[in-house]
């Protein structure tokens, strides 16, 4: 495993980290100011392996996670391999490379020929993280036998893209929702940091309909264009959306942010907004990165169960919305990770 102490304490150092070796490849670069100063404390480190540790026991025979009760292999498989990206964990290296091999070749396995997955084929949110997840590890390992899958579900999602430049449930260009969106944005922005061909028409249809949901008022964000309801969870999915569209000096960006620690304490929808929300704080940097990395810390770690060796989160503040422990796990722990800095997807 590489070594989960080595934090970051020059940009030059957390690049070298990422994995990027090509001659041609640019070297991701820390966004904004500040993010080299947050560190990983021993105790978090301990918290964040034994979380390594829980999910490789909870891995199925065909390389896939579930969530609690439910299959979505689709989805769940992809959030644990973010966890174990940002703890810097390849295919086949390091402690767990064996683990995140098989849940690559998982994904690989449900990709048919029209670009969807076989699990959950028609639920675009599980084709999104699977979709990200691939790009990542693409990304840092030029695998030919990803590319050629990945381009397929990328296409995908580049087709079923609607005419206000969002995506909803199902596969086919129809309605929209900031949460689908969010996700199809993401793997589109992996797809291209990766090299493959994202057309630039689409990343700016997707920048409109997310800057549709702003909700001036409240300086948050809404589920839908027009419907009034902004909140926590849609908040942190657009703004994120807007940065890795490359609109980092958007306004509407620091409004976001600003709604979301004014409204962190709002439990609803806790792990899945957290996701998006830890990262897009990290790409504004500084204080505001500092700020919110200290909170969920101070939140996360006492609150994390331990059997021996292995740690892991039951759903504690989402409310009983179907939020299961593998879940909790891969997302806290990709949080918690983040000051590793080997997520080429969280640099500018």
């Amino acid at each position: 495993m590489k070594s989960l102490s080595l934090i970051s304490a020059t940009i030059l150092l957390a690049a070298a980290a990422i994995g990027y070796g090509a001659a041609d490849t640019p070297l991701p670069r820390l966004a904004g100011t500040g993010q080299e100063v947050v560190t990983i404390d021993e105790k978090t480190e301990a918290v964040i392996r034994g979380a390594l540790r829980y999910l490789a026991s909870r891995q199925n025979a065909n390389g896939s996670w579930h969530a609690d009760g439910e299959r979505q292999e689709l989805a769940m498989t992809g959030y644990v391999l973010m966890a174990f990206l940002a703890a810097g964990q390849l295919p086949d290296e390091g402690e767990f490379g064996r683990h995140v091999a098989s849940g690559v070749q998982f994904i690989l396995n449900t990709v048919r020929p029209d670009g969807t997955m076989q699990p959950n084929a028609n639920y675009m949110y599980g084709h999104g993280i699977a979709t990200i997840a691939l790009a990542e590890v693409y990304g840092q390992t030029r695998d030919p036998r990803i590319r050629q899958k990945l381009e397929m579900v990328v296409r995908l999602i580049v087709q079923c893209q609607n005419h206000e430049g969002g995506w909803r449930y199902m596969p086919r260009a129809q309605d929209a929702d900031i949460s689908v969106t969010v996700l199809q944005v993401v793997a589109l922005r992996a797809a291209k940091n990766a090299g493959l061909d994202v057309p630039q028409a689409t990343i700016d249809r997707a920048v409109k309909y997310v800057r549709s949901c702003y909700d001036q008022r409240s300086g948050g964000f809404t589920y839908q264009p027009r419907n009034n309801q902004p909140g926590f969870a849609r908040t942190a999915a657009a703004i994120y959306s807007l940065q890795v569209c490359g609109q980092y000096d958007d306004p509407r960006v620091k409004t976001g942010s600003e709604y979301l620690f004014k409204r962190r304490d709002d439990h609803q929808w806790f792990t899945y907004g957290n996701f998006y929300a830890a990262p897009a704080q990290y790409m504004i940097g500084g204080d505001t990165w500092q700020k919110w990395y200290t909170y969920m810390r101070d939140l996360l770690v006492p609150a994390a169960k331990r059997e021996g060796e292995l740690v892991y989160w039951t759903p504690r503040w989402d409310g009983g919305r179907g939020v299961g422990t593998i879940f909790c796990t891969a997302v806290y722990t990709t949080i918690l990770a983040m000051p590793y800095h080997y997520l080429p997807l969280y640099q500018r």
